[in-house]
C-alpha cells in the first residue's frame, strides 16, 4: 500500500533485563527491527539498578540514536518504543517511554495499542493535561502507587490495567523489573523471548528477538502480566480469559513477513492469501507485479497459484522513508516518482495484474495507476488481499473518520472507475481468515465488518459519520 494510503500502523514497543549486555544497545537492535511500525518518533529508557534514564526524540531510530548516545544510557535493564500518533499529536511531547515518579518509585512505560475509554478515564484527574492515553495509563499507575502508598509497579499494574478498555500490549519497568502485559482480547501481538546469557527480552514482533540473539519463548496471553526480575519470569492473569481477537491487519500488512503470529509464519499466510485470491478472482494476463513492499508475498502467491509470470513494475527506493514532507500535489507526485522507479520494459503494452494488500484512501495508489499508464500498460487488473476496508480502527491503527475510507463512500465499480483499473477484485473475508488462520474465531475484523469487539464510547464512536 501506498504510504499516504495507509493507517498509521500500530506503535512497537521492546523491553530487555540481561546482566551480561548493555540494554541501551540491545534495545536500539531491537527498535531499529521494530522501525516499520511506527517512523514518527523513538525513544529508550534504561535502568541501572539504581536509577532511570530516558532518552527518546522524533524521527527515526538510526537518526535519533548513536554510539555516543547510546554510551550515556547505561544499564542492564530497558525498555523502548517507536510511535505513529494513533492518539494525541505528533510531537516531541507524545514520544515514547513516558514516565512518572510517585512514592519513591520512578518507573517507565511503553504502549502498543489504543484505549476506547481514554476520555472517561482522564476525567479522574481534571487538573492533569493528557496528551495521549499511554499518558493516561502511566498517571493512573502513579496515583495507585502514591494512594495505596504501596511502593510496588507490580501491585499497581494489576490494579490499573482492568481499568482499561481496548488494545494494549505494554512494556513497562522500574530501577529493578521489567513487565510486560497484553489486554484481555490480545488485539496487539506482544512475544517473550530467552537470551543464551540468562536475559530476557519482550518485543512486538519476532524479527526483534532474532536480531539480539533471543529464542522465543512464547506469546504473552491475552489478559497477562509477566513479571521479569533477579528471580526469573513470573506470571499471573488481570483479566478474565475473552475471545482472542488478534488484529487482522497484522497479517495483511503491519507485521514482517519474515515473523511468526499465532504460531503462523506471516509470510506464508500472504502467500496463501493470494493463492486464495487467484481462485477467487482469475483474469488472463501477462504479469502479476506487487506493489512493493508488503503486498510481495501475496503476489508470488497470486502467480504461483494462477501460472501467471511475477515480475516487477516498481522499484522502491530505500532512501525515501514516509515521513517525507509533500505540501502540494505538485510535491506529492514527485514524492511518488521519489519512491518509485517505474520498469517500462515490463509495463508497456501488458496485462498486468496488479497486487495490492488493502485500500484505505486510494489517494496515492491514483497516482500510481497513472504511472503504470504513463508506462505504457495495456491493462491493469487489481487484485486486494484484503476485504474492503470500511470502518476505522479503535485498536491500534489510526484511519481517520469513516469519510475518508474509499470502501465506506463508494461500491466496488465506483472505486474500479475512479481508480481507472480495467477490473477489481477485494479477496472474500472468508478466505482471509481461512488463509491466516483455518479456526476462524481469534480474528479482530471491526475494519471490515464493523463488528467491534469492545464497545466504542460515543465521544470515539464521533469519528463514524
Amino acid at each position: 500500500m501506498a504510504a499516504s494510503d495507509r493507517p498509521k500502523e500500530a506503535c512497537g514497543v521492546f523491553g530487555v533485563r540481561d546482566p551480561q549486555q548493555s540494554a541501551s544497545h540491545l534495545t536500539y537492535l531491537g527498535l531499529f527491527t521494530l522501525q516499520h511500525r511506527g517512523q514518527e518518533s523513538a525513544g529508550i529508557a534504561v535502568s541501572d539498578g539504581t536509577k532511570i534514564l530516558v532518552d527518546k526524540d522524533m524521527g527515526l531510530v538510526a537518526n535519533i540514536f548513536n554510539d555516543h548516545r547510546l554510551q550515556a544510557l547505561p544499564g542492564t535493564m530497558a525498555i523502548g518504543h517507536t510511535r505513529y500518533a494513533t492518539t494525541g499529536a505528533s510531537a516531541w511531547d507524545g514520544a515514547q517511554p513516558v514516565s512518572r515518579g510517585a512514592d519513591g518509585v520512578y518507573f517507565a512505560l511503553g504502549h502498543n495499542g489504543n484505549l476506547v475509554n481514554t476520555a472517561t478515564l482522564a476525567t479522574r484527574f481534571p487538573t492533569e493535561v493528557f496528551g495521549s492515553d499511554s499518558d493516561v495509563i502511566a498517571t493512573m499507575l502513579a496515583d495507585d502507587i502514591t494512594t495505596r502508598g504501596h511502593g510496588n509497579l507490580t501491585d499497581a499494574v494489576t490494579a490499573v490495567l482492568p481499568q482499561l478498555q481496548g488494545a494494549f500490549s505494554l512494556v513497562v519497568m522500574d530501577e529493578t523489573k521489567l513487565i510486560g502485559a497484553r489486554d484481555p482480547h490480545g488485539f496487539r501481538p506482544l512475544f517473550l523471548g530467552r537470551l543464551d546469557t540468562g536475559g530476557w527480552v519482550l518485543a512486538s514482533e519476532t524479527p526483534a528477538l532474532f536480531v539480539v540473539g533471543a529464542t522465543v519463548e512464547r506469546e504473552i496471553t491475552p489478559g497477562e502480566i509477566v513479571v521479569i526480575d533477579d528471580n526469573g519470569v513470573h506470571s499471573h492473569r488481570f483479566a478474565e480469559v475473552q475471545p482472542r481477537r488478534l488484529c487482522t491487519f497484522e497479517f495483511v500488512y503491519v507485521s514482517r513477513p519474515d515473523g511468526i503470529l499465532a504460531g503462523t509464519s506471516v509470510d506464508a499466510a500472504r502467500r496463501r492469501a493470494g493463492i486464495a485470491l487467484a481462485q477467487q478472482a482469475p483474469v488472463d494476463a501477462d504479469l502479476v507485479v506487487p506493489i512493493p513492499e508488503s503486498s510481495i508475498s501475496g503476489a508470488l502467491g497470486y502467480a504461483a497459484e494462477s501460472g501467471i509470470p511475477y515480475g516487477q513494475a516498481l522499484i522502491k527506493s530505500p532512501y525515501i522513508g514516509r515521513s517525507f514532507i509533500a505540501p502540494t500535489q505538485a510535491h506529492r507526485d514527485t514524492a511518488l516518482r521519489l519512491k518509485f522507479g517505474p520498469i517500462v520494459e515490463n509495463i508497456a503494452g501488458r496485462r498486468l495484474v496488479v497486487v495490492e494488500d488493502s485500500l484505505i484512501r486510494a489517494s496515492t495508489f491514483r497516482r500510481t495507476v497513472r504511472m503504470l499508464r504513463d508506462a505504457g500498460a495495456a491493462e491493469l487488473h487489481l487484485r486486494v488481499l484484503s476485504p474492503p476496508y470500511r470502518w476505522p480502527c479503535y485498536y491500534g491503527m489510526d484511519t481517520g473518520d469513516r469519510s475518508t475510507l474509499i470502501a465506506a463512500t463508494k461500491t466496488i465499480e465506483q472505486i474500479r472507475a475512479d481508480l481507472d483499473v480495467d477490473s477489481l477484485v477485494y479477496l472474500d473475508l472468508e478466505r482471509l481468515v481461512e488463509a491466516i488462520n483455518p479456526q476462524p474465531a481469534g480474528l479482530c475484523t471491526a475494519c471490515m465488518t464493523g463488528d467491534y469487539p469492545v464497545p466504542i464510547p460515543r465521544p470515539a464512536a464521533s469519528r463514524q459519520p
